[in-house]
């Protein structure tokens, strides 16, 4: 590279250099925000002077040069990552801010060092952050430099907390907001590794949201099979054939899994054609034994298209993690004592009233049976406009 395009971009390499610097300093301290303003700013400050071309093609690389020369065995400051830095910025331009931009002190600061670059150009600069932020009086209003956008659906709490790597990862494998939303969430949430990320990018955990959260894919060798699985459920499912009020006088809350159990077995028709299709019924409270410790889920079927027997455990309430405990030891019966040779391994199913999507997925990626949770409504859970627009089942019946 020639000594005039490292010269002409000297100015330019010590703002960055200060950037970064700074912003590294301040995620040592456990600062994610500021780190990735910094990196925006720097992204804006690029994009500004590459894309309406101020700087020549080789500027990056010039620039990057400089600052490995400087600040030998620092990262942070390849072509490559100075490109995810506009890229960066240039991906998430609704959050640029309109006063007190950090690219905008970045440019003062170019001018500035421009000025200085006669009488110090040759001068090694100390790399400690604090002589480099003195010297050239960097003060830039950080928090200003990414504003909060006006849509409310931003996930800006989550957006601060996800690493730079990971934002390089989403912007460059995911096209759609609402997607990269749903990402940077489930990234900030579960603390995401690079890896995890990727993976659940690959098998479009987006895509899939709708679906029952299970564990199919990591449980169930054969990838067509669990696609198969992955499609042959909801995540919720109306069962308006079951309506608690006419179990009892007992509040709804109050109804235990076996009355929803007996209603769902007088309606095993309706049931399964909600459920999905190719399914047979097999019995209820099917009795299960192994070492004399015996065992009653509430409702077996065997899917033809699946080739599986499907155990379903209901539950009236909220889910929780004991329930996939409960529903492993089923299935390990199930495999061991009542599969036919020729069939695939069981698969089981928690139908509960409410369920929190996301900790699904995170507690039940480590089971090793194929299982998922699903939710279920009755016609007591709708609200009363909608109820009253339904036919009363009594007289549909007449009419028929």
């Amino acid at each position: 590279m020639e000594t005039t395009s490292i010269t002409t971009y000297k100015p330019a390499a010590e703002v960055i250099k200060q950037a970064i610097l700074q912003g590294q300093y301040e995620a040592a301290k456990g600062v994610n925000r500021i780190l990735l303003a910094v990196y925006f700013g720097i992204g804006k400050y690029i994009s500004l002077n590459t894309r309406k071309g101020k700087w020549g093609t080789g500027a990056l690389e010039a620039i990057s040069q400089i600052l490995r020369k400087e600040l030998p065995g620092l990262r942070g400051f390849s072509a490559t990552q100075l490109r995810d830095m506009r890229l960066f910025y240039e991906a998430w331009q609704l959050l640029d801010s309109n006063s007190s931009a950090v690219a905008d002190e970045l440019q003062m600061l170019e001018n500035e060092n421009i000025i200085k670059s006669s009488a110090t150009a040759d001068d090694l600069i100390d790399n400690s952050t604090t002589a480099i932020i003195e010297s050239y009086n960097y003060k830039i209003d950080i928090y200003q430099a990414i504003r909060i956008p006006e849509t409310r659906d931003f996930p800006i709490e989550d957006f601060f907390n996800v690493p730079f790597t990971h934002h390089c990862i989403i912007r460059a494998k995911v096209k759609s907001l609402d997607e990269r939303y749903y990402y940077i969430h489930r990234t900030a949430e579960e603390n995401l590794q690079k890896r995890t990320l990727e993976k659940l990018i690959k098998e479009d955990a987006y895509g899939h949201r709708d679906t029952m959260p299970s564990n199919f894919t990591q449980s169930i060798p054969n990838t067509k099979l669990a696609r198969k699985a992955l499609m042959m459920f909801k995540d919720s499912y109306l069962l308006d054939f079951i309506n608690v009020e006419q179990i009892g006088e007992r509040d709804a809350l109050d109804v235990d899994e076996r009355e929803v159990e007996q209603q769902i077995v007088q309606n095993v028709k309706q049931f399964i054609m909600t459920f999905g299709h190719d399914f047979t019924f097999v019995g209820n409270q099917y009795h299960l034994e192994i070492y004399g410790v015996e065992h009653f889920p509430d409702l077996l079927f065997f899917n033809r298209e699946l080739n599986a027997l499907v155990v379903v455990e209901l539950k009236t309430g909220e889910f929780k993690t004991s329930y996939l405990g409960q529903l492993m030891g089923y299935l390990s019966i199930l495999e061991a004592k009542v599969m036919k040779p020729h069939e695939n391994p069981p698969i089981g199913i928690v139908l509960c009233k409410e369920a929190n999507r996301e900790y699904v997925e995170f507690v039940i990626r480590d089971y090793a049976k194929p299982m998922g949770v699903a939710t279920y409504k009755t016609t007591t859970d709708m609200p009363d406009e909608l109820r009253k627009t339904l036919p009363d089942i009594e007289e549909l019946k007449k009419l028929l």
